[in-house]
């Protein structure tokens, strides 16, 4: 697929299916190639992932699950339930982490920009998680981005071994494309853009 279609075609997904055009070994090795070159600011390459497939995968939406319940109200729990489980109905989960211990050894080395590397961090991981998402796209894959951290920072880098330097990002459940998403609304892209010449 050409990437500028991949960029326009990349929606969000949630109705995902625990289906996959594409083999685990294929996505391990996408991920792999994406982050080995995905930018970050100073070249500090402090994204990580954690993969998750299978039973890993769906135990990670049970401990979701779990931590939700203690905190949703009961009027509202019906549909957390129902949005989890839908979200753990997809082939696997992305983790996207970033390593802190980079972050302040760039603070240390750089105070003039100490303020900047948490933020810039966080751009480092976003530009990685688009770059995979469209990936995911061309690949024939539905994904969206969620944010139950730091809900779950705990317990999940217990269950999963986490160094203790990594700070969890985001989670992008991805799988085959149940149903497809309605027509975006955009607003006119001449508010979104400024152009002199």
């Amino acid at each position: 697929m050409d990437f500028y279609r991949a960029i326009a075609k990349r929606r969000s997904v949630y109705a995902t299916t625990k289906e996959s055009p594409v083999s685990e070994e294929k996505i391990e090795k996408l991920i792999k190639s994406i982050i080995d070159v995905a930018p970050s600011s100073f070249n500090s390459q402090s994204s990580r992932v954690v993969v998750l497939f299978g039973k890993k995968h769906e135990a990670f939406w049970k401990l979701v699950l779990k931590k939700l319940k203690e905190v949703t109200p009961k009027e509202q729990m019906e549909e957390t339930k129902a949005k989890v489980n839908m979200l753990a109905e997809s082939f696997g989960t992305i983790l996207f982490y970033e390593d802190q211990n980079i972050v302040a050894n760039l603070q240390e080395a750089f105070p003039i920009y100490a303020e900047n590397f948490p933020i810039w961090a966080e751009h480092s991981s976003a530009m990685l998680q688009y770059a995979i998402w469209t990936a995911l796209e061309i690949e024939g894959m539905g994904a969206t981005l969620q944010h139950y951290n730091p809900l779950i920072d705990e317990e999940t880098a217990k269950k999963y071994k986490i160094p203790g330097s990594w700070k969890l990002i985001c989670q992008m459940p991805f799988g085959g494309i149940a149903e497809k998403p309605g027509k975006a609304e955009h607003i006119p892209v001449e508010e979104k853009i400024i152009v002199k010449k």
